[in-house]
């Protein structure tokens, strides 16, 4: 829809009087075109300055006026919360139940102006890309200026949510909060772990935030320390050569392939740099993929890194202390070797880093649910593939830390992910079902699936194109608009109650999916009128819309095509609906650079080699009795028998010839893990069809010959 009217319909009402006026600065815009003959004048271009600056003061103010009621409405609850643990003896359940309403309406609070100040910062840049379209001046690099001056839209709410996470786990667990080890991975037996991926867009990072918090928990590793912005900083340093062999061992998910970085937590003084080796499993050998990392200090990493520091040499005082046992202590040192000689023999280096600030959120000791959130992620490049050697010879370049959006770097360096990125893993019993309010969340409005999504692969792709031919399956699909539409208005954050709700027939979810949605799409479109939103779905015909207006015939139509391109699209903005079968690189053909292919990892087992033997030899064993068969008509002498005998010798060459080609290129195939149709429709056709042409002449000739 257009913005002027999402933004009427969007309004909170309490907060009404503070928007940016939309519709007042859209009208101004054109009259003052208008009246002008749609010649505009600096005259003009200082006075829509200045109503722009006036409406920018005033959600300014406002937001500044609210942040610091927040905080204090927090303090307040904070002391409250303390006082009734305090006497948690003589505490009542309506005593809690008070607290819980009372930050949830905090948390509530904290939503709205979220979305408030989301709301006004896209009203600003939409008004000012309407002006300098009909206008021809270039007004967004001043009022850029004049935004960050007043960067309202820049307010980080992670300190507050940490403190909301903590007072929330606090009043709903009386006082009695779930304590352990943060790190703690729990010691439960046959369960399974499954992990998917979901975008996030940067309009739900905050809602889906206070979502979660309301059920788990804001992982904290040091409680008594008050939050920073650095404590969520995570950078990791990937390590590949020229030929990109590791991008596409992981790209291809090759078993037995290899990811190797190097991390750290925090900012560029952190001392402590893990080493971490991620090696991919296939299911059949039975083995699960695993992450293994050690720790150095930062100042030995080169020395490490170049062969300098020996695997031995870096273990050496931890055998001294005797913190560890001596098997741990040999299990590390020998990761440690296998690494140093990887990155030596193969001549890897840095060539990408990946930032981002996470917010982790578990119930310490217990990983049957962790989520983490991935904001701000940014892929960098490392690497010297052009000649120039950004990290000066160090083992990682020191011209930028934690300080995004990092614009001291030139574009070519840097891709900034326009979305954030959400994990959930579940360990789950075998047979038991995730969490409701898990089903919910991730069939909701507020995410979107993205299965295997990778850091490392999507900074390769993107950093690197002309040293990577095959790219993943989610990159030319970026430019579509992963929002979708509210299903329904009570899902979400609400006031004094929370509630998860999803309709129950027909909005059931599979593992990595949503249900489906109508989207409504208007066509009517006025050069002086707004910008549509882009929210067509993957595969929809933009010239299709829903109309309730037209002849009954016109209307049954649009019903009707409506249905077909559901049951066609499933009605989704961006997946691809799983067992789809068709070629990626032929669907996303415009958007795929020349040169370039869609990768489609193949999962093959040994015993699919056998399987194309098994095949081959039963091919074999039919083609040896047709020509035992043309061997026995054969010696019959007769010429009937002679004609019958040759048919069924072709067929017998035709067996032999085709079924040896079948072989070698599905083993081939299967080789190089291409995704191709390893069904044979024709081969036992053309049988089939020699076979009962030998027989037909064979009569026919008998026949003849009587």
């Amino acid at each position: 829809m257009k913005f002027g009217e999402h933004l009427r319909k969007s309004l909170i009402k309490d907060y009404s009087y503070y928007y940016i006026d939309y519709d007042d600065l859209k009208h101004e815009l054109k009259k003052s075109l208008k009246s002008n003959d749609f010649q505009w004048k600096n005259q003009l271009e200082e006075e829509f300055l200045n109503m722009l600056e006036i409406e920018l003061d005033k959600v300014y103010s406002f937001t500044k006026v609210k942040n610091t009621e927040l905080k204090r409405r927090i303090k307040d609850a904070e002391k409250r919360v303390n006082t009734v643990i305090k006497n948690l003896n003589t505490t009542e359940d309506d005593e809690f139940q008070s607290l819980e309403n009372e930050l949830s309406d905090v948390i509530a609070d904290v939503h709205d102006l979220a979305r408030f100040t989301r709301l006004n910062y896209t009203g600003f840049q939409k008004i000012v890309k309407k002006h300098d379209k009909l206008t021809k001046f270039n007004l967004r690099p001043i009022f850029s200026v004049r935004l960050d001056a007043k960067p309202f839209f820049k307010d980080n709410y992670d300190p507050l949510i940490v403190k909301l996470s903590k007072l929330y786990d606090l009043v709903r667990t009386k006082g009695n909060p779930i304590k352990g080890d943060s790190s703690a991975g729990g010691s439960q037996q046959n369960f399974v772990r499954q992990t998917t991926k979901y975008w996030v867009h940067p309009d739900n990072i905050t809602e889906l935030k206070l979502i979660i918090l309301k059920h788990l928990p804001v992982l904290v590793f040091n409680a008594e320390k008050e939050f920073e912005p650095e404590d969520g900083a995570i950078t990791s340093i990937y390590f590949d050569n020229k030929d990109m062999d590791l991008y596409y061992g992981r790209l291809m998910k090759d078993e037995g392939a290899e990811a190797i970085r190097l991390r750290w937590y925090g900012g560029m003084k952190s001392e402590q740099i893990f080493v971490e080796r991620k090696t991919h499993r296939e299911d059949w050998t039975g083995e699960k993929s695993v992450k293994a990392r050690f720790v150095l200090k930062e100042k030995k990493v080169n020395a490490f890194l170049k062969g300098g520091l020996t695997a031995k040499q870096v273990f050496d005082k931890m055998r001294k202390e005797g913190k560890k046992s001596e098997q741990q202590i040999e299990n590390l040192e020998k990761l440690a070797t296998e690494v140093q000689y990887r990155v030596i023999k193969d001549k890897f280096r840095p060539v990408m880093r990946s930032f981002y600030n996470r917010t982790a959120f578990q119930l310490p000791g217990d990983a049957r649910v962790r989520i983490s959130l991935d904001t701000e992620l940014s892929m960098v490049r490392e690497d010297n593939f052009d000649g120039h050697d950004r990290t000066d010879g160090n083992w990682r370049r020191m011209d930028i830390g934690v300080d995004y959006p990092f614009s001291q770097l030139p574009e070519k360096d840097i891709c900034r992910f326009p979305y954030a990125v959400l994990e959930v893993k579940l360990q789950t019993q075998l047979g038991q079902e995730p969490p409701l309010w898990i089903r919910e969340l991730i069939g909701s409005h507020l995410v979107e699936a993205v299965p295997k999504f990778s850091k490392f692969i999507h900074g390769g792709a993107s950093l690197l194109p002309d040293y990577v031919t095959y790219l993943p399956f989610w990159l030319p699909q970026m430019d579509v608009d992963i929002r979708k539409p509210k299903i329904l208005e009570e899902f979400g954050i609400n006031r004094n109650q929370y509630r998860l709700k999803t309709s129950s027939s027909g909005n059931e979810l599979d593992e990595e999916e949503g249900a489906g949605r109508e989207v409504t799409f208007s066509n009517d479109v006025n050069p002086l009128e707004d910008d549509l939103d882009e929210t067509t779905p993957l595969l929809f015909p933009s010239s299709y819309m829903s109309s309730s207006t037209g002849t009954p015939f016109q209307q049954w139509f649009v019903k009707v095509y409506g249905k077909f391109l559901h049951y066609f699209n499933d009605d989704r903005t961006f997946n691809v609906k799983p067992g789809t079968n068709f070629d990626l690189n032929t669907t996303f053909k415009d958007k795929i650079p020349k040169g370039k292919e869609i990768a489609i990892p193949i999962r093959i087992e040994p015993k699919v080699y056998f399987a194309a033997e098994r095949t081959f030899l039963s091919w074999l064993s039919i083609g040896m009795i047709l020509s035992i068969t043309a061997t026995t008509l054969l010696n019959y002498g007769t010429k009937t028998s002679l004609t019958a005998s040759i048919g069924f010798f072709v067929t017998a060459l035709f067996t032999f010839v085709y079924s040896t080609f079948m072989y070698i290129w599905r083993t081939l195939m299967i080789r190089e893990k291409r995704p191709a149709k390893y069904g044979d429709t024709f081969g036992p056709n053309m049988i089939c069809f020699f076979i009962a042409l030998s027989t037909f002449l064979t009569f026919v000739f008998k026949f003849t010959e009587s």
